[in-house]
């Protein structure tokens, strides 16, 4: 069977749990779920098995696009094992747009660029995800290297900087709501009133 008729298998199989994209966020989920397991007394293979979790979600996106298998079930999986936007793709969703990713020019810029360049997106999320391993390494370590804390200061201007973005998200996605919510209400008085 040649490369583009085993995408093509892939591609049409009408099982949506069992999209490529949506096996990939299974295994974060096993993935991070052994990370826990692993995590008082195996710091390295904790870890390890959590980076690859957190690799994975650069991947079930472009997994989704290659094989034409974006999905409402996919969207929400990968929300579930990224829970730290949930509030701003929820709104997406619900105001009709097919991505939370899709952000209009006049929503807040940095937004904007957050989800529309990949290498921002990805220095982001990893820089986040470094900060918080260093954290555990440390514990782990009885007397670690200036190098370190400098690894942990350079991680923790970019999770500063990425928990602002979750707040940014959290108010735009509270304001998209409130009028959706707002709009709902005006329509359902005056069909009341017809």
């Amino acid at each position: 069977m040649s490369k583009v008729q085993k995408r093509s298998q892939l591609q049409y199989t009408d099982n949506v749990f069992l999209f490529v994209p949506n096996l990939i966020g299974y295994t974060r989920i096993i993935l991070a779920s052994l990370s826990l397991y692993y995590m008082k007394w195996h710091p390295k293979v904790c870890v390890t098995l959590y980076c690859i979790s957190c690799l994975l979600d650069a991947v079930d996106g472009n997994a989704a696009r290659y094989f034409d298998q974006c999905n409402k079930f996919g969207a929400v999986l990968d929300m579930v094992t990224d829970s730290s936007h949930y509030m701003h793709m929820y709104s997406s969703m619900t105001a009709g747009s097919t991505s939370h990713k899709k952000l209009s020019e006049s929503d807040y810029k940095f937004l904007h660029l957050y989800y529309n360049s990949s290498t921002v997106l990805f220095i982001m999320c990893a820089g986040n995800e470094l900060f918080f391993v260093i954290l555990y390494f440390l514990k782990f370590l009885p007397e670690p290297s200036v190098a370190w804390y400098y690894l942990l200061a350079a991680s923790g201007v970019i999770c500063f900087a990425k928990q602002f973005i979750n707040v940014v998200q959290i108010v735009n996605a509270s304001k998209v709501l409130a009028t959706i919510d707002k709009e709902d209400r005006q329509k359902a008085l005056s069909a009341k009133e017809q």
